[in-house]
C-alpha cells in the first residue's frame, strides 16, 4: 500500500509537517500511524521547506517504509499540481493524505473500498459531521457549496492515479476541483470514518495523544 503524504504547504511558522506535537516533529505522529495501517511506501511531496521534512523523515525510517520524494520548486502548482507532478512515483491506487492532519484510522479501508468498485475512480474518507459533502447512498454527490450536508472531508482520499491521466503536467489546479469533478460524474465513492480526525496545533489532538496508552 502506498500513501502520499501532501507536505508542501507551510503555515506562518514553517511547515506544518515539522511543528512540534508532544515533544516530536508532527510527522513522527503520522509515520506511526501509517505503519500501522499496513504502509510500506511513502511518497512525499513538499515544498520550499522540502529537504528539512526529508532530514527528519530519515531518522524515523527504522519502521521499514520506503520513502520517495517530489519536490514542488518555487512555482506554485496548487495542491493538484504537485500530486499531477508525481505521476512516475505513484501506484496505480494509493492513498492520499496531508501534512496537517492527524487520522486515528486504518488508512487502507478507503483503499480497499476503491478496490473492490471498478466504476469508482475514487473513494473519499468523510466524517459525520456538517459540511460541503453530501452523499446518495455509499456515493458522493456533491463536494462542494456551503458547509449544510450531514458530511464533511476527513483528510484522507483512495484515488486510482488513472483519474490524473488526462490533467496537463505542470498545471496549477486545486484538488478540491478534481472532487468536484468526481462527485458530479458518479465516478466517488465514500468512507465514513469511525474516529475523528484532528488538526496539527489544536487542542483536541493534544488531548487524543495525551490520551494514548503510551507515547512512543
Amino acid at each position: 500500500m502506498q500513501v502520499v503524504l501532501l507536505a508542501g504547504d507551510s503555515g506562518v511558522e514553517g511547515p506544518e509537517s515539522l511543528r512540534m506535537v508532544r515533544g516530536r516533529p508532527f510527522v513522527h505522529w503520522q509515520l506511526e500511524r501509517f505503519v500501522a495501517s499496513g504502509e510500506r511506501s511513502l511518497g512525499m511531496l513538499v515544498g520550499l521547506h522540502g529537504e528539512q521534512i526529508e532530514t527528519h523523515v530519515r531518522r524515523a525510517l527504522d519502521r521499514g517504509l520506503t520513502v520517495g520524494y517530489s519536490y514542488a520548486g518555487e512555482q506554485r502548482a496548487g495542491s493538484g499540481g504537485q500530486v499531477r507532478r508525481a505521476f512516475a512515483r505513484l501506484e496505480d491506487e494509493f492513498v492520499l493524505t496531508f501534512g496537517g492532519r492527524y487520522l486515528p484510522f486504518d488508512y487502507a479501508a478507503p483503499l480497499a473500498d476503491l478496490r473492490a468498485h471498478p466504476a469508482a475512480d475514487a473513494t473519499l474518507a468523510v466524517s459525520r459531521r456538517r459540511g460541503n459533502v453530501a452523499l446518495d447512498g455509499d456515493w458522493v454527490s456533491r463536494c462542494e457549496g456551503a458547509p449544510d450536508a450531514d458530511y464533511a472531508e476527513y483528510g484522507a482520499l483512495a484515488l486510482r492515479r488513472s483519474a490524473l491521466q488526462s490533467i496537463e503536467d505542470g498545471a496549477v489546479w486545486e484538488l478540491s476541483a478534481l472532487l468536484r469533478k468526481l462527485a458530479r460524474t458518479g465516478k466517488m465513492r465514500a468512507f465514513v470514518a469511525p474516529e475523528p480526525g484532528f488538526d496539527v496545533g489544536s487542542p483536541e489532538l493534544e488531548q487524543h495523544l495525551a490520551a494514548l496508552p503510551h507515547e512512543p
